[in-house]
């Protein structure tokens, strides 16, 4: 048993090493590595220095401050502040570890158990490897929503880690509205007034950052790249690579994936299957966003784990999430708009596998529900009496 337990150790602290000598090696190169990271510690430098957190961010080099904005709100640059006083090499590592320590505890929560074959298997997947890269905070979110959602007890404090988390990056909202489905009312209203308290910090901290990025920056498309890059996996660019990028065609599908999710995710509420009602809310929110950069779908590690010894489940995920189907079609420039159908589902598969998983469960709820009333009507009429002469 001590042995089983000292894999993961081992390969965390094996992966650990190799992080630390690439920023090594950068550092005294100095090469820029992780664009995400930089931007963060770009945002906190903006706060230190009493620069706008919303103008192109001084502390970035020239030729990328204004493809690479700070889209978070203020709440979040205060989060950053630590990060301005190491190198930008080093805060991508401090940002790779953390994240590689998240990512194995969300493994271990879905999985129930290390499983080092499983850890070996993530740097495969396209999300992991492009948000370690890119030195993104997503898996870090992520870990805070599993920890608060699939507790290993209930605690007062549920909800705290979720407000948090959408008080760094608005996306984790949603998972106030599973708690809600879910029947845990008094944890979704804490993580709402958690939500409200951190950002109130931040507006109280930096008044014109907040008034700003909650009356324009928040809806401002900004960020690198445009909504029909094949890189962007949510219905927004799906829609628009098939050239319907209207707001109008977005919020009725957008609309319809969300009732569909409620209702699925309730039906695996009430079966005690809280693990796959949690990443159906996972996905639902990476659909319905305005924007889902591939490296946004690293819920499909906890979605691997899940799948753990069902080897033909597991194996679609791979195949899937691998990312070959992305480099296969011409990308940039707007040419996914020339896409033939077959680069079409190539070029949006992770959108197309989410929405065919929800379409099979949401027919299998609704073949189960008639079912279900067909043997209720059945068990209500009253048998026939055979007439006798």
């Amino acid at each position: 048993m001590l042995k089983g337990k000292m894999v993961p150790v081992a390969l965390a602290g094996g992966i650990v090493a190799v992080l630390a000598v690439v920023a090594v090696v950068h550092f005294s190169r100095g090469a820029a590595l992780g664009t995400d990271s930089a931007v963060y510690r770009a945002g906190g430098l903006a706060v230190v220095r009493g620069e706008p957190l919303y103008d192109p961010l001084l502390a970035l080099a020239p030729r990328v401050r204004a493809e690479l904005p700070f889209t978070y709100p203020p709440f979040a640059a205060l989060l950053f502040v630590p990060l301005t006083t190491v190198p930008a090499q080093f805060g991508w590592l401090v940002v790779a570890v953390g994240s590689v320590f998240a990512l194995g505890a969300v493994v271990r929560r879905f999985a129930g158990g290390p499983a080092p074959v499983l850890l070996c298997l993530l740097p495969v997947l396209e999300p992991v490897w492009r948000l370690v890269s890119l030195g993104q905070i997503n898996a870090l979110l992520m870990a805070m929503v599993v920890a608060d959602v699939l507790p290993a007890r209930r605690s007062r404090w549920g909800g705290v880690l979720i407000g948090l988390a959408a008080a760094v990056k608005l996306t984790p909202l949603i998972f106030i509205a599973h708690l809600l489905v879910t029947g845990r009312r008094a944890d979704a209203a804490r993580a709402l007034a958690v939500f409200a308290g951190a950002s109130a910090l931040g507006a109280v901290v930096l008044p014109g950052d907040s008034l700003r990025f909650w009356t324009s920056a928040v809806v401002d498309n900004h960020n690198a790249g445009s909504i029909d890059w094949v890189l962007d996996q949510s219905l927004h660019g799906l829609l628009a690579r098939f050239g319907a990028p209207s707001i109008g065609w977005y919020a009725a599908v957008a609309a319809l994936v969300l009732a569909v999710a409620a209702v699925v995710v309730r039906d695996f509420h009430r079966r005690g299957d809280a693990r796959a009602a949690l990443l159906v809310s996972a996905g639902c929110a990476l659909l319905v966003s305005p924007l889902s950069w591939t490296h946004h779908w690293i819920w499909v590690v906890p979605l691997a784990a899940y799948f753990a010894g069902r080897w033909a489940s597991l194996a679609v995920v791979v195949a899937v999430f691998t990312g070959w189907t992305l480099v296969c079609v011409p990308e940039g420039d707007h040419r996914e708009l020339a896409w033939s159908p077959l680069q079409a589902v190539l070029g949006n598969a992770y959108v197309l596998t989410a929405l065919a998983a929800g379409a099979v469960l949401g027919l299998r709820l609704l073949r189960r529900s008639r079912g279900s009333g067909a043997r209720r009507h059945a068990a209500e009429v009253p048998a026939r009496v055979p007439l006798t002469r």
